[in-house]
């Protein structure tokens, strides 16, 4: 099992906390935030359980989640978080996400992250192949994969039953060697 724990230059993307729901909380019971995300908003005792839920997975169990802080190297802060998975059956294939708060966003921290993981992934890990899936809807995330080199490779239409709506999904993917050639 491997302890993740990624330094950027402005970021440490580590174990959530319990000294973190406060910032947790701010962001994950936001309607807006959570508009194109998995998860609703969150209650406060709701945040506080996933915190300590999350605190018994590490990195490396295939198909399970795992949730990490984002925190601001310098103000110490709770900036946001994000998620990585091993595939159940293909550990060399990962799932990503990320969640940034509505306080922090348009500070280049979401770019800066992914960053962070796909390094972590393809360069220590040796990931084959980084897949993040998006609401079809969702423009900044969309505009953030293409600007780091994700393809999309689909897109399905009405796939999902969310918050009351049938939605629409794309997916996007990387490959260790696209990573490679991108430096």
């Amino acid at each position: 099992m491997e302890i993740l724990n990624i330094q950027t230059t402005r970021l440490n993307i580590r174990h959530l906390e319990l000294s973190n729901l406060s910032d947790f909380h701010i962001y994950r019971s936001n309607p807006e935030v959570t508009k194109y995300q998995g998860f609703d908003v969150m209650t406060i005792e709701q945040a506080e359980e996933f915190i300590k839920d999350n605190s018994t997975k590490h990195f490396g169990k295939a198909g399970e989640w795992v949730q990490y802080g984002i925190e601001n190297s310098s103000t110490r802060q709770l900036v946001g978080d994000c998620a990585v998975k091993l595939d159940n059956y293909k550990t060399r294939i990962a799932e990503i996400g990320i969640t940034i708060s509505h306080l922090e966003q348009k500070k280049g921290y979401a770019k800066e992250v992914l960053l962070g993981i796909l390094t972590f992934l393809f360069d220590t890990i040796e990931i084959h192949r980084v897949v993040e899936i998006v609401d079809a809807e969702n423009i900044a995330s969309i505009n953030l994969l293409k600007s780091t080199g994700f393809k999309q490779e689909g897109h399905f239409i009405e796939n999902i039953f969310f918050k009351g709506k049938w939605g629409s999904e794309f997916q996007y993917a990387m490959l260790k060697r696209e990573w490679d050639n991108r430096k």
